[in-house]
């Protein structure tokens, strides 16, 4: 799988870029944050010839927005979130403050994202999948063919997504887990959006907030 991570602004967030066959590239959550990393992204889409073809989001936090703006701008690509992030997206400017970080606002999704779409992108079918618990509209990214689910904040390397912000739900963070990332073969590759990529094994099994059968929230 042709997926290339940039760890991006003051929370450390992690935007992916996958790209296809045909040189084409889809940006997840793009987080940069000044012109230093707008143009370490640029430079990468233009170092390897590449198109920018969609901007997929797991999630609208803050931390996973900030580059959204730069990116519809310069490359025109359409912005994919859940409908129910758009809450999200309307408290923004307010979380921007509260962190005392820049913010260039961002604009509404093109497009809705929804449980079941399949987004086709040259060799890569991504199955979209409803995880609700850390952000009211969360979605993962699932492709089978190689085994690897793109995952956002729901989980992370022994840990899971806070469950403490407005819009956040700790019941319906444990449910996703539990009956959808949990029910996925145990060698599939989880890439969050914070920190190292991990397994799905490995977070059933050792996860200290929510396993395969128990929860700590």
């Amino acid at each position: 799988m042709s997926l290339h991570l940039f760890t991006f602004n003051a929370f450390q967030e992690n935007t992916y870029v996958l790209v296809n066959e045909n040189s084409e590239a889809i940006v997840f959550d793009p987080g940069m944050s000044d012109s230093f990393e707008e143009k370490v992204f640029s430079d990468f889409l233009d170092r390897n010839g590449l198109t920018l073809k969609m901007i997929l989001n797991t999630h609208c936090h803050i931390d996973h927005i900030l580059g959204i703006d730069f990116v519809k701008r310069k490359y025109a690509a359409p912005f994919y979130a859940h409908q129910k992030d758009l809450e999200v997206i309307e408290r923004a400017e307010r979380s921007a403050a509260m962190w005392n970080i820049s913010f260039n606002g961002c604009p509404a999704p093109d497009h809705f994202l929804n449980e079941g779409d399949i987004i086709e992108f040259g060799q890569y079918k991504l199955e979209v999948v409803f995880v609700p618990g850390h952000c009211p509209g969360h979605v993962a990214f699932i492709d089978h063919t190689h085994k690897q689910v793109i995952i956002g904040d729901v989980l992370f390397k022994g840990s899971v997504g806070r469950v403490d912000l407005p819009g956040c739900n700790a019941a319906d963070l444990v449910n996703s887990l539990q009956e959808k990332i949990y029910k996925l073969p145990e060698d599939y590759v989880v890439h969050p959006g914070h920190g190292p990529s991990t397994t799905i094994g490995e977070e059933k099994h050792s996860n200290h907030f929510v396993g395969a059968d128990y929860s700590r929230l």
